[in-house]
């Protein structure tokens, strides 16, 4: 079973190339087993997680996430650029504009290419934000929406911002995201009674009104390098709070590196950033079965 392990600024995935059908060699259920044990850094390849690349009926393309702990998120801007460089390196996509499912919705990429035709950016529509706590989803008035709402979570009081970007994301505000043991109460907020489904927690700061700071808890992967969702709900946050300009392009600055993000005058929030190719290589055909035991 090939793979190929790219990252988007850091955070990193094992990608699987499913277009050829007949190349699958798990059962369906058998993913979530799988992305547990390659994320693991000891015992696996490590990583945030597993993508599959797949046919799509309703786009040019799909593409199938699995966090770090198994769960399948709905969307990943991070892992979008990687498929879409993927796609289009690999031949697959013969334009430079293309689309991609995901369980969030479909999204539409178009890709910078260099002298050799190989990407180099690639512009990520993300779709407009849902602002509704019931689109999140988050308990409260389903109608209603959280911006600089103050909560109480583990005797710690937050003032969240929450929407989401086809994932959902809470985002607090601060004077330098280095200060706060994110560790500590990322965990809390994820897993937080206020979201059933539980959610990404953002810590930003923002620096001037064309640049921020961003540090991210992923749901089912823990902190990491950058998130692209992330980075698109902190502009919008930020925007709602009044600390931004809307329809101006925003430069986030991740642990991993820079996005840039703007969020336009007809609702959708375009992504910008690059996606880089680490290894290739084979999965043991011995874990593949020990997994095809446990599972089935």
């Amino acid at each position: 079973m090939m793979f190929t392990k790219m990252h988007g600024l850091g955070n990193n995935y094992i990608l699987f190339d499913e277009l050829d059908n007949s190349k699958n060699e798990l059962d369906d259920k058998c993913y979530s087993e799988l992305s547990r044990k390659l994320s693991d850094g000891n015992f696996g390849i490590g990583s945030d997680g597993i993508i599959r690349i797949c046919p799509s009926n309703k786009a040019d393309f799909k593409m199938r996430i699995f966090n770090e702990d198994g769960s399948e998120a709905k969307n990943c801007g991070n892992g979008l650029r990687c498929v879409a460089k993927f796609l289009y390196d690999h031949l697959y996509a013969t334009t430079q504009q293309f689309t991609i499912e995901t369980l969030g919705g479909v999204v539409g990429v178009e890709v910078d290419v260099n002298n050799d035709n190989q990407v180099e950016y690639v512009l990520v529509d993300m779709g407009e934000p849902k602002l509704l706590k019931g689109m999140i989803p988050m308990k409260g008035d389903p109608f209603g929406v959280a911006i600089n709402e103050s909560h109480i979570i583990e005797g710690k009081e937050f003032h969240l911002t929450c929407l989401s970007m086809g994932n959902p994301h809470a985002i607090h505000f601060v004077e330098n995201v280095n200060d706060i043991p994110l560790e500590e109460i990322g965990p809390n907020l994820e897993q937080s009674p206020l979201f059933p489904e539980r959610v990404n927690v953002g810590i930003v700061h923002v620096k001037s009104r064309q640049e921020m700071d961003y540090r991210v808890w992923e749901r089912g992967s823990g902190i990491t390098m950058a998130c692209g969702t992330g980075a698109c709900a902190s502009v919008v946050a930020a925007t709602l709070n009044e600390f931004l300009d809307r329809n101006e392009p925003i430069v986030v600055h991740l642990p991993g590196g820079d996005l840039t993000i703007q969020w336009d005058t007809h609702g959708h929030v375009w992504m910008r950033g690059t996606a880089h190719y680490i290894c290739h290589g084979e999965i043991d055909r011995s874990l593949l079965s020990n997994i095809r035991r446990k599972i089935i």
